[in-house]
Formats: structure tokens, C-alpha cells, sequence
């Protein structure tokens, strides 16, 4: 027998009002604890002693875990070592190195009719296409074609957050982009991404590094604020760019006329844009938080997302990152975002795009589409490597 509740629950309107009478109590206090007498609170003071001594505790075992990072990251090197080797066509892995499970359906469905005595199915379009092209020079092609072409530039673009923020002449520059490394220091607590390029017309770096400094205390004023390891600071690195190539800066050209004699004179002028490469020139963090308006929060927020997405998640597992097998059922990315600022972003962006006369500073061409960015300009940067 179906009971009244049962019935209840089958009643839209019945579960609507409960749902708004339970979103009306969340966080809302019981007042159960101030109704109790003296003695049972000042036990209740005992258990938040005991759970400061539990969050110094936390906070030891989380510098611990760190260490062993710091271990481990460097026995990773040999692997990501050859990872790059491999993309980059500086080596080319044996058939035995080879040897894993394909990755499509098709690809098993072709093995199984070579062996059945059929004519796969890859053959058959092979034929067609021949009929069309010149074999020679495809097979000249692919006989030149090294590694693997855009590995980075390919995971980047599959991943939201980062892919958002790549503007279209960001592409070729990315394109140079052979290995990201990761260096994981103790002291002080903190990890460097290394970006590693190919000679290139853009940049004379060979490497652009962005550090994180991390804090991983219990601070004595507001300890049960304490939640693990947290960035503190992020510091960037200074981009050598070769003269007309910066992605970052659009040089603005404006005429002026002179009130009296009538001649005209034309200004250049450098102004930011988009682009992924101001990922290296992060937002300042001031010492004192509350100093932060919510544009600048926003802002580091997302900086320090980006730079624990990739040294957990993009960086050890690239390769499912490029075939985008990561991305299936990654929790990673979430597209509630904050659409008001987003909207009050991009039409500042666009109003400074506005200006006549303007020429990009990269191929003269306009930034042709708008980003979510929030790689903001803040913390003097330091010096990137050189080879």
C-alpha cells in the first residue's frame, strides 16, 4: 500500500514546496549550541583545541606528501624525457614500443577483415584516394613528417579552460611548444613549470617557466580556515619578444592634428590583448587579501586553477589529453561560470579594441575571436631561460 509520504513525493508541486522550504534552512544554525550550559561548552572549546593540534598535524603530513612528490617527480623525469623525444621526432619508438591496443573501433574492425581475408576498409579508401593524389608526394609527406605535429598545441586546444584563451595568433608561437616540465621544490614549498620551445621567429626564450609558491601553514588567527597546501604567489617570467611579434601587445597607431599650424603628427602606442602568453605575466597578489576587489579574486582564482590543472592533470597524462580520452570524464571543468563578470570582461576588452587607426602587432592582423581570458598582467616577472 502506497503510503501518504510516497504520494507526497509523486506531487510536483508538494516536492517543489519542499525544496524551497529545505533551501531556505541551509545554513541556518539549530541554536542548539548557544542553548547549552557553560560546562558542555567549554567542552566543546576542548574539541576545537584538539582540532587546531589535528590541522598542524594535517599540515606536517601534507609537507611530507610533498617531499615524496619532490621524490618521485624527479625518477618521472626518464619518462616524460622520452615523452618528448617521441613527440618532438627526436625518437622514434620500435615496433615493440608500439605495440598497444588500438584506440578506435575502426582500427579492430580492419585487423579482423585482413585476417578473415577481406579487404579492409582503410584499404578500400586508400584506393579511392589515390585516384585523386599524387601517391609519391603523400608518402614523401608522411616520410618527413616528425613525432608528432602540435602535441601541445593540440592538448591545449582540447582542454576549455586553457583552449579559451588561445587566440589565433597565439597558434603558431604554440606551435613551437615541444615539452612542459615540472619542478617541485621543498624549500621553499613550491613547483615551476617549465615551457619549453624550438627556435622560433617570436621569441629568443627557450623557456618560459611560471613558479608557484605555496603556503602550507595553519595560521594562528583563523585556524580552521586550514584546508592542505594553497598557493600563495604566482611569478611569472619576462618574454623576449623579437620586435613586431608579441602576442600580448597590439601596437596602436593614432594621428594627431596640431590646433594652430595644422599639420598632423601619428603616435604608435603598445596596448595589451588577449592571449595565452599572459599566462606568464600573473596578477599581483597583495599581502593583504581583503585588498582584492572581485574582478582581481576572479582573476588569481583562475590563475591558480590553471596552474594546478596542468601540473596535476595536463602534464602526467598529455598523450589521453591529445587523443581527448582525459577529457571524457574529467570532473575538471564546469561551465557554471560567473557570466556577469564574464560579460563586463569582454566589453571592456572590447572597448579597447575600439580604437581607429589600429594595426595587431602580430602579422597586422585582429584578434579574431574573444576569450574568456583571465591571465591578467601583475607580478614582476623574472628571467626565463635562454639556451
Amino acid at each position: 500500500m502506497e503510503s501518504v509520504a510516497d504520494k507526497l513525493m509523486r506531487d510536483p508541486t508538494a516536492r517543489a514546496m519542499l525544496q524551497e522550504r529545505l533551501d531556505d534552512m541551509v545554513g541556518s544554525l539549530s541554536g542548539y549550541y548557544e542553548s547549552l550550559p557553560k560546562v558542555v561548552k567549554d567542552r566543546v572549546k576542548a574539541l576545537k583545541k584538539l582540532q587546531v593540534d589535528f590541522l598542524k598535524m594535517e599540515a606536517k603530513c601534507h609537507q611530507e606528501i610533498h617531499t615524496i612528490e619532490v621524490k618521485y617527480n624527479e625518477m618521472y623525469k626518464t619518462l616524460m624525457a622520452k615523452r618528448a623525444e617521441i613527440a618532438s621526432g627526436a625518437y622514434e619508438p620500435t615496433p615493440e614500443e608500439c605495440d598497444f591496443p588500438s584506440d578506435t573501433e575502426d582500427e579492430e574492425d580492419d585487423k579482423k577483415e585482413a585476417v578473415e581475408g577481406g579487404e579492409p576498409v582503410s584499404d578500400k579508401v586508400k584506393v579511392e584516394n589515390e585516384e585523386k593524389m599524387d601517391t609519391d608526394t603523400e608518402k614523401k609527406d608522411e616520410a618527413n613528417m616528425k613525432g608528432i605535429p602540435e602535441f601541445w598545441l593540440t592538448i591545449f586546444k582540447n582542454v576549455p579552460t586553457i583552449g579559451e584563451n588561445i587566440q589565433d595568433y597565439d597558434e603558431p608561437v604554440l606551435k613551437h611548444l615541444t615539452d612542459i616540465t615540472i619542478i617541485l621544490a621543498d624549500n621553499p614549498m613550491s613547483f615551476t613549470l617549465e615551457f619549453h620551445f624550438s627556435p622560433n621567429e617570436f621569441f629568443t626564450n627557450s623557456v618560459l617557466t611560471k613558479t608557484y609558491l605555496l603556503k602550507n601553514e595553519v595560521d594562528e588567527k583563523d585556524p580552521f580556515s586550514y584546508e592542505g597546501p594553497e598557493i600563495k604567489k604566482p611569478i611569472g617570467c619576462k618574454i623576449d619578444w623579437n620586435p613586431g611579434k608579441s602576442t600580448t601587445m597590439r601596437t596602436v597607431t593614432k594621428k594627431q592634428k596640431h590646433k594652430t599650424k595644422g599639420s598632423i603628427r601619428t603616435l604608435t602606442q603598445d596596448t595589451p590583448v588577449d592571449s595565452f602568453f599572459n599566462f606568464f605575466s600573473p596578477p599581483e597578489v597583495p599581502e593583504n587579501e581583503e585588498e582584492l576587489d572581485d574582478d582581481a579574486r576572479a582573476l588569481i582564482v583562475a590563475d591558480f586553477e590553471l596552474g594546478e590543472l596542468i601540473r596535476h592533470r595536463i602534464v602526467p597524462r598529455a598523450v589521453l589529453y591529445f587523443t581527448g580520452e582525459a577529457l571524457l570524464d574529467d570532473d575538471e571543468f564546469d561551465d557554471d561560470e560567473d557570466d556577469d563578470y564574464q560579460e563586463e570582461f569582454e566589453s571592456e576588452s572590447s572597448d579597447e579594441d575600439g580604437d581607429e587607426g589600429d594595426e595587431n602587432a602580430v602579422e597586422g592582423s585582429e584578434p579574431k575571436k574573444k576569450s574568456k581570458n583571465r591571465m591578467a598582467k601583475g607580478e614582476k616577472p623574472q628571467e626565463c631561460k635562454q639556451q
